[in-house]
């Protein structure tokens, strides 16, 4: 019975752990019927992200679906920022390391968007990818 007590706290960790793997499934599954409508999207734990043509839209993961979703055009974005731990870095030289990783689209001096990411790398490949695309529409003649 004593060798019973000891594996239980095991078998609740195992059973947490494949509850934490179906449930993540399930964001991605939910996710992946989300991206169809959009030509470029990213998923990851911290928040979803689309763009088509100009627009951007970007929000929280679930198994339901993605949530609190917001739209934004690129056409309204003044600047976009690489910010790793609160601090601004140049796309073209990230750190290696860093905790709060996110890209901030500067609207005005008082509005922003920061949509947060869990990898450097693919922030900086997103932020290289909108920053062409901000500066092809703003090359692009106003009509």
């Amino acid at each position: 019975m004593e060798r019973g007590l000891l594996w239980l706290p095991l078998l609740a960790v195992f059973i947490w752990l494949a509850w934490q793997g179906w449930n993540e499934y399930q964001k991605v599954e939910a996710y992946q019927n989300w991206a169809k409508q959009f030509e470029r999207a990213k998923y990851d734990i911290y928040a979803v992200l689309a763009q088509n043509g100009s627009n951007l839209t970007w929000g929280k993961p679930t198994r339901q679906g993605p949530i609190n979703l917001e739209t934004f055009s690129l056409k309204d974005v003044q600047s976009i920022r690489l910010l790793v731990d609160e601090k601004p870095v140049q796309l073209e030289t990230p750190p290696s390391k860093g905790r709060a990783i996110a890209l901030e689209f500067v609207f005005d001096a008082a509005a922003s968007v920061r949509v947060p990411f869990t990898e450097i790398p693919l922030a900086v490949q997103w932020g290289k990818h909108l920053q062409q695309e901000l500066q092809r529409l703003q090359l692009e003649p106003i009509e």
